[in-house]
C-alpha cells in the first residue's frame, strides 16, 4: 500500500478509537445495573481489537503471526484464570 491509504486506515482507527473513548466515558455516566462491566469490557475488547489488527499489523500478516497473537492471549487467558482462581479462594 501506499503512504495516502496507510495515512487513511491510521486516522480512520484512530478516530474510530476516538470514538469509542467517548462512548466509554458516556457509558460510566449511565447507570445500567450489572451491565456497566459488561458494556465497560465490551467497548475495551472493541478497541484492543482495533489497536491489534491495525497498529500492530496483525490484519495483513501471515497465519505464523496470526498463531503468535493467538497463543499470547490464550497465555493471557491462562493467567487471569490462575490469578482470578487465586482471589475467589482467599479468605477475607
Amino acid at each position: 500500500m501506499n503512504l495516502a491509504a496507510d495515512s487513511k486506515i491510521y486516522l480512520r482507527t484512530t478516530g474510530a478509537l476516538l470514538g469509542l473513548l467517548a462512548l466509554t466515558i458516556g457509558a460510566a455516566y449511565v447507570d445500567l445495573g450489572p451491565f456497566n462491566i459488561v458494556a465497560a469490557m465490551s467497548i475495551s475488547l472493541a478497541k484492543g481489537l482495533l489497536i491489534v489488527l491495525f497498529f500492530m499489523h496483525v490484519r495483513g500478516s501471515s497465519r505464523l503471526i496470526w498463531i503468535a497473537a493467538a497463543t499470547g492471549f490464550f497465555w493471557l487467558g491462562i493467567m487471569l484464570i490462575l490469578a482470578m482462581s487465586d482471589f475467589a479462594t482467599r479468605g477475607w
